[in-house]
């Protein structure tokens, strides 16, 4: 039997609010270990995805003198971390004011849960991204990432 979405996602989905300000949503993602998360309305429904590219970009912008390349801007301020103490006060009320809405991507990448491995793979090249949402009838099932990819190619070695 062929590998699907469903046996490969993960179902323990870290979420986060439309509303939620860039800060809280750096911090969410430092503690979970995650590089990006859904972002999900009161209601259940996804709207969009956030990931912490997004949020360099965003601070990047947000910073009086933002280099050109967001990729740059972590080794000016450590957004790995929790402590953003030692960023300039002016950027901490910004980031602040900024929300997981205002920087999300709202077009969804998804597949359906009983979508087979090589359609997962060729669904996260097409359209350059890391992770993709299991969504079933509307509702978020689960995510699949390049990583649990790479473990299905590891076990079967």
């Amino acid at each position: 039997m062929a590998t699907t979405a469903r046996d490969l996602m993960q179902t323990r989905v870290v979420t986060v609010s439309p509303d939620a300000p860039l800060a809280a949503v750096q911090r969410l993602f430092v503690d979970e270990d995650i590089h990006g998360a859904p972002v999900v309305d009161e209601e259940g429904r996804v709207l969009g995805v956030v990931t912490s590219m997004d949020v360099l970009r965003a601070a990047s912008d947000e910073r009086d003198t933002a280099p050109a390349e967001p990729s740059y801007f972590r080794y000016d301020l450590d957004l790995h971390g929790v402590d953003w103490d030692r960023a300039p006060a002016d950027l901490r009320e910004r980031i602040e004011d900024t929300t997981a809405a205002d920087v999300m991507t709202s077009e969804l990448v998804t597949v359906a849960p009983d979508a087979p491995v090589a359609a997962i793979a060729r669904t996260l090249r097409e359209n350059a991204v890391h992770r993709v949402l299991v969504v079933e009838d509307g509702e978020l099932r689960g995510i699949v990432s390049t990583m649990d990819l790479l473990g299905l190619l590891e076990s079967r070695g």
